[in-house]
C-alpha cells in the first residue's frame, strides 16, 4: 500500500524544501545576474546542467499519495488517486526512462559493492593540465599554484589510477597514457568505486535523473555533498584558489596526502548513505509501478 501525506504535512515539507533550495542557489543566481563566475561552486550548474528551478521543485518520491493536491491540471509524471489526490506515476516513468534507470541501478549497486580505493590523491585534476600546450588554458580565471614544470613533475612522480571515465576523458593525451586503467562509458559500471570523489559527486547527477521518483530532500542532500566534494577537489588540484577563500591541500606532500585521504574517507561514508537512499528510491519506483 502507498504511504499517504495529508495536505498540511506535504505542504510544509514542500515549503521547507523551497526555502532550503533558495539558500543553496542564491549565490549562483546573484553571480549570474552580475556576470560573475565562481569556478568552484558554479561548476555544479555548468557541468551538471540542472537549473536552480529544478532544485526548488519538491516531490515526495514514488509510492506516496499527496492528499488534496489536485489542481485543474495533473502535473507531468503524476497520476490522479481518488478525487483530489495525486501520486507519482511510477509506471509511466519506467516506461519512459527504463533503460536509463536500469543503468543507474547497475552503476550505483556496483559502485556500492566495490572496495574503496584511496591512492589516487586527486591527481585527475593534475593529469588534465599535464604537459598542456601553453596556448590552451583550462581555467582562465584560476592560475596554477606551481609552475608548469613543477606541476608536470608531480604527475610523473606518482602512479595515476583514475577509475572515473568523466574525469579521465579530460586528461591530456600525454597523461592518458600514464593512467593504469582505461575507463570508458561502457565499462563504467565495472570500474567505479566508492572512494572516488567524482563518483560521490555524480550522485547528484544520477539522483536528478530520477525526477519525481526521488524525494526532493534527497536531491538537495546529494547537491550539498557534491558541492563539498567539489571544494576538496579544487583544494587538492594544481590551481591556486586562494582568491575564493580556500587554502590548498598540497597532495604533492605527505601531509597533504594524509589530509586528502582523511577527507576522502569521510566523503565515502556519506556517499554510501546517499547511494543507498537513491537505490531505495529506485526500488520503490519499481514496486510502485508493479502495484
Amino acid at each position: 500500500m502507498p504511504d499517504r501525506l495529508d495536505a498540511a504535512t506535504w505542504r510544509q515539507r514542500a515549503a521547507a524544501h523551497a526555502e532550503r533550495a533558495e539558500r543553496l542557489t542564491a549565490g549562483r543566481i546573484a553571480r549570474r545576474a552580475a556576470g560573475i563566475n565562481d569556478p568552484i561552486e558554479d561548476f555544479l550548474f555548468t557541468y551538471y546542467p540542472i537549473k536552480p528551478a529544478r532544485l526548488r521543485a519538491w516531490h515526495p518520491g514514488s509510492g506516496v499519495i499527496l492528499e488534496d493536491a489536485r489542481g485543474e491540471e495533473i502535473p507531468r509524471w503524476y497520476a490522479a488517486s481518488g478525487d483530489a489526490d495525486l501520486i507519482v506515476d511510477a509506471a509511466a516513468l519506467l516506461d519512459a526512462r527504463g533503460p536509463l534507470l536500469g543503468f543507474i541501478h547497475r552503476l550505483l549497486r556496483g559502485t556500492r559493492e566495490r572496495p574503496a580505493q584511496y591512492g589516487c590523491f586527486g591527481l585527475h585534476e593534475w593529469a588534465m593540465v599535464y604537459k598542456l600546450d601553453p596556448e590552451r588554458v583550462r581555467h582562465e580565471s584560476t592560475p596554477l599554484r606551481l609552475t608548469p614544470a613543477e606541476t608536470d613533475a608531480v604527475v610523473e612522480r606518482h602512479n595515476i589510477a583514475c577509475s572515473h571515465f568523466d574525469a579521465f576523458r579530460f586528461f591530456t593525451p600525454e597523461a592518458s597514457g600514464l593512467n593504469r586503467l582505461s575507463p570508458t562509458r561502457e565499462n563504467q559500471p565495472l570500474l567505479e568505486q566508492r572512494g572516488c570523489l567524482h563518483a560521490g559527486m555524480d550522485l547528484y547527477k544520477w539522483a536528478s535523473k530520477l525526477g519525481p521518483a526521488l524525494p526532493g530532500e534527497l536531491l538537495l542532500d546529494c547537491f550539498e555533498l557534491a558541492r563539498e566534494i567539489r571544494i576538496l577537489d579544487m583544494r587538492a588540484s594544481p590551481y591556486d584558489i586562494g582568491a575564493w577563500g580556500y587554502s590548498a591541500v598540497p597532495i604533492e606532500t605527505d601531509a597533504g596526502k594524509a589530509e586528502y585521504v582523511a577527507a576522502q574517507r569521510a566523503f565515502t561514508t556519506r556517499s554510501d548513505i546517499l547511494r543507498d537512499r537513491v537505490l531505495d528510491a529506485l526500488l520503490r519506483t519499481r514496486e510502485a509501478a508493479s502495484a
